[in-house]
């Protein structure tokens, strides 16, 4: 991290939600702990989410995600946290007259606590944060407004917070996805997912006053009851980038994945793909443009247990998308987005 002397100092904070430490029980029962007690992640009564994140969930959890985060690791570590520092130190060249640049995960290390804490001590005239989540969610963004407030709370002199929500449909974001996906020769696949983290509904349907998720437009069109409605981000990604990609509605579907229970989102992504397999669908490419970095979700979820589904069930081949990660065509758009008067 370049120091800016500058006397107008001003910073940017690049925030994902984290990894463990390590791919070990201990680890991973540590990294859940920080997260499924989470007010926004668990949205119930403090005792009841305890008691469920911290007696069933985590006990039941933790040794299975343990399993999966070994298949994820590599020598570097992990994968999402090797890319957020890749990705720093290239903004930071990026931006080096103008910005420090930090890289923080809202549960693990590096703590987003300790990021600003740090940064309430260099007296930095503005302060940049960046969820790195194209599109909205409570569960994401909100959770890390909830940390960046209580931060700057109690500082005397506290820096001017420019605080970004979401970017799916800024141009160079859609350009740089679009351009992970072209190089996988669309021609060659029988049909395209675009596939969704997912949000149980009750989420959805606090975005939407009076209107259940159920009976949401939003499908559709752009959110008629807020610009902040996940689910209508999510579809209206997916348009801009089928636009860019010179897809029909008929070449791809929208679906979301990593449900837990059946009020979730849907269409869900394992379900598309066993009925896709059964239409005759034998190619398959999928991409995840709710993930700017490839991690548990992405490689392990999508690119091997979804992919052995698909082929049990007939089909051929199913080719996951790489993700950003710390790309140059990433770099430009971060650097865009955060110039944006349009945020």
């Amino acid at each position: 991290m370049v120091q800016n002397n500058e006397e107008n100092k001003k910073a940017l904070i690049l925030v994902n939600t984290g990894t463990p430490d390590k791919p070990t029980v201990s680890a991973v029962r540590r990294y859940l702990f920080q997260f499924l007690n989470d007010k926004r992640i668990i949205d119930i009564p403090l005792i009841f989410r305890w008691i469920l994140a911290n007696l069933i969930i985590i006990p039941f959890r933790a040794p299975k995600s343990a399993k999966l985060y070994k298949q994820l690791w590599t020598d570097k570590g992990s994968p999402l946290k090797f890319h957020m520092e890749n990705l720093v130190a290239k903004v930071q060249k990026s931006l080096a007259n103008s910005h420090d640049v930090y890289g923080a995960m809202r549960y693990g290390n590096p703590s987003l606590k300790k990021t600003l804490r740090t940064i309430e001590q260099k007296n930095y005239s503005e302060v940049s944060i960046l969820p790195l989540f194209p599109q909205y969610a409570t569960s994401t963004t909100e959770s890390i407004a909830d940390i960046v407030k209580h931060s700057f709370l109690n500082t005397p002199k506290a820096p001017s917070v420019q605080f970004i929500r979401q970017f799916y449909n800024n141009k160079l974001f859609i350009n740089a996805f679009a351009k992970q996906i072209q190089a996988y020769d669309i021609t060659k696949y029988d049909h395209v997912i675009f596939s969704y983290h997912g949000l149980p509904l009750r989420h959805i349907d606090k975005m939407h006053p009076g209107v259940s998720s159920h009976s949401c437009p939003c499908t559709e069109q752009l959110p008629r009851h807020g610009e902040y409605c996940y689910k209508a981000t999510c579809y209206h990604t997916s348009r801009l980038l089928a636009q860019a990609l010179n897809l029909s509605p008929s070449d791809y579907t929208v679906s979301f994945q990593s449900r837990l229970s059946k009020n979730w989102l849907k269409p869900f992504t394992d379900e598309t793909l066993i009925e896709l397999a059964k239409q005759g669908v034998k190619n398959v490419l999928i991409a995840s443009p709710s993930f700017v970095a490839d991690c548990l979700e992405t490689t392990i979820e999508l690119g091997h247990e979804y992919k052995n589904l698909f082929i049990k069930q007939g089909g051929t081949e199913l080719t996951l998308v790489k993700s950003l990660n710390d790309s140059e065509i990433w770099v430009e758009a971060i650097c865009d987005i955060i110039q944006s008067d349009n945020i």
